[in-house]
C-alpha cells in the first residue's frame, strides 16, 4: 500500500507528490516544520506543536496556509488514510513558490505559503535505546543565532549526527561558550543528586514541546528542576543524563565523550519520567 501524503491541498500517493523547483523551502531553507508523535492512532501534544508552529511562522513573518483547526483535520485524515497506530506526522510550511529565485520575500497575497505533511511509522513506546541508553559526544555549536525558531536549516545538526556516528556514538551535544546548548535533535539534561538540570529557554535552544511536558510532570512528581547552563564536565560527573524529543520521549544518556555517566546504565529519574510521559500522553492524545 502506497503512503498517502498531503501536498498543498491534495492527498496523493507519495510517488505522485510534487513541489515546485522554485519553492523557497527547497532553494533557501525558508521553511519551518513540526513533528507530532502518534500513539494508539492519536496525536500527542498537538496543541503545543500547533502553537510553536504559529510562533515560528510569526517570527519569520510567514503566512499560515491553513487554520490550526484545518491543520488538525489534515493530521487526522493522514493518520486514518495511512492506518497509522504509532509513529508521527511531519509537517512543513514554506514561504511558497514565486515565479523565480529572489532573496526578497514574495508578496504573500500573490504567492501562498506551501504546506506538506506525511506520516511515518515508528515504535515509540518500546525502544531499545531507552532500555540501554545512548552515547553522546560533544561538538562546537556552529548554528545560526535563532535556534528558537524551528526552521528546516538542519545541515549542521545533520553533520553533528554524522560526527557522532564516526565516533561510535549515537548523538552529539552541542557546546557554546563552554555550556551545552542541546542535542542535534533533542533537548539535553543532567541529574545531580535529586535535581534535574537543563538549559533555560532563550534564542539559543528550541523550546521543546516534550521538554515542557516533562518539566511539568517532574514538578508534579515533586522532583526538583533547575533551569541553568551546564558544562560537559558537569555532565561527566552527573548521576544521570538524558535527552528528550517528540520521537524519543526520554532516552537516557550513559556516556559522554567516552566517560561513563553514573552507573553506565539508564538512571531511575530518566526511566520514571519516560514512564510518566508515555502514560500521560496516552491519556491526553487527541
Amino acid at each position: 500500500m502506497s503512503r498517502i501524503v498531503y501536498v498543498n491541498g491534495e492527498y496523493v500517493p507519495e510517488q505522485e507528490a510534487k513541489v515546485s523547483v522554485f519553492d523557497r523551502g527547497f532553494l533557501m531553507a525558508d521553511a519551518v516544520y513540526e513533528v507530532t508523535s502518534v500513539l494508539d492512532g492519536k496525536l500527542v501534544d498537538f496543541d503545543g506543536h500547533a502553537k510553536r508552529l504559529q510562533r515560528s511562522m510569526d517570527a519569520l513573518d510567514m503566512a499560515s496556509p491553513v487554520t490550526m483547526d484545518e491543520l488538525l483535520a489534515i493530521h487526522r485524515e493522514l493518520i486514518t488514510r495511512n492506518d497509522l497506530e504509532e509513529g508521527g506526522v511531519y509537517l512543513q510550511v514554506t514561504r511558497g513558490a514565486p515565479p523565480d529565485r529572489d532573496f526578497a520575500f514574495p508578496d504573500p497575497e500573490q504567492v501562498p505559503s506551501g504546506l506538506v505533511l506525511f506520516t511515518f511509522a515508528k515504535k515509540l513506546a518500546q525502544s531499545a535505546a531507552a532500555e540501554k541508553g545512548i552515547k553522546v559526544i560533544s561538538i562546537e555549536d556552529q548554528r545560526w543565532g535563532r535556534r528558537d525558531i524551528k526552521t528546516v536549516q538542519l545541515l549542521y545538526p545533520s553533520m553533528g549526527k554524522m560526527m557522532a556516528k564516526a565516533a561510535g556514538a549515537d548523538d552529539a551535544w552541542m557546546v557554546e561558550d563552554g555550556a551545552v546548548t542541546e542535542g542535534t535533535s533533542n533537548n539535553a539534561y543532567i541529574v545531580k543528586g535529586n535535581t534535574i538540570i537543563t538549559r533555560a529557554l532563550s534564542n539559543d535552544i528550541l523550546a521543546g514541546i516534550t521538554r515542557a511536558a516533562l518539566l511539568r510532570f517532574a514538578n508534579e512528581a515533586q522532583m526538583k528542576v533547575e533551569e541553568r547552563n551546564f558544562t560537559i564536565d558537569e555532565a561527566k560527573s552527573a548521576d544521570e543524563a538524558f535527552i528528550s524529543s517528540a520521537t524519543t520521549f526520554v532516552h537516557p544518556v550513559v556516556e559522554v565523550d567516552g566517560v561513563q555517566i553514573g552507573t553506565g546504565k539508564p538512571g531511575s529519574v530518566a526511566q520514571r519520567l519516560r514512564e510518566i510521559y508515555i502514560e500521560e500522553s496516552r491519556k491526553a492524545a487527541v
